[in-house]
């Protein structure tokens, strides 16, 4: 079996107190980890808290699990205190109430002011002629009210946001971590 390191890895301290990752973008669809002098117990989502009840990986070794990598195209910006995030047309939300979602424009559109990190999705819309907009369009709490410049960037992705929490049986550590693609027999 072949793994393909996918982005920036991400890694902190663990102890016997739950801690947690910065969170990342989710880019692909298995999370590699690697805990070094206690066991480890793992839990994942927008902000987790970790227990001894959650996935463990033992001390010195390896396990990889599944996270979710949803992503789409953002064709508009409705900008305010909420801010709306527009879907082309006929494309349903990947994303729901409760997830975490970060955006990012593209390098060449020079609209990085747009770019946010880990804010939670409050609402979706999926009626035609919501206010009209015929897409679906998702509400994100994060304030874009202080952008005065329209949104123009038609290279601009929403991706699922999320955080790794640890915490150790005994003892502290370390847990490393890294999106990877997989390929061959196990």
């Amino acid at each position: 079996m072949t793994h393909r390191p996918v982005g920036s890895g991400v890694s902190f301290s663990t102890s016997t107190s739950s801690s947690k990752s910065a969170a990342f973008t989710g880019k692909s669809q298995a999370l590699r980890l690697f805990a070094t002098d206690s066991n480890t117990f793992v839990a994942i989502g927008t902000e987790p808290t970790a227990t001894l009840n959650d996935y463990a990986v033992p001390a010195g070794t390896t396990a990889t699990i599944a996270i979710n990598n949803g992503s789409a195209r953002v064709v508009d910006v409705t900008r305010g205190a909420t801010t709306f995030i527009h879907f082309p047309e006929g494309q349903a939300s990947p994303f729901g109430v409760g997830d975490y979602v970060s955006l990012s424009t593209s390098d060449n559109g020079g609209q990085d002011y747009y770019n946010f990190s880990h804010k939670p999705v409050t609402a979706v819309a999926t009626s035609a002629n919501v206010d009209g907009f015929f897409s679906t369009r998702i509400t994100v709490g994060t304030d874009t009210s202080g952008i005065g410049t329209a949104f123009n960037d038609p290279d601009t992705s929403l991706r699922n946001s999320i955080k790794v929490a640890a915490i150790t049986d005994q003892g502290t550590g370390a847990l490393y971590t890294q999106q990877v693609q997989i390929s061959g027999a196990a």
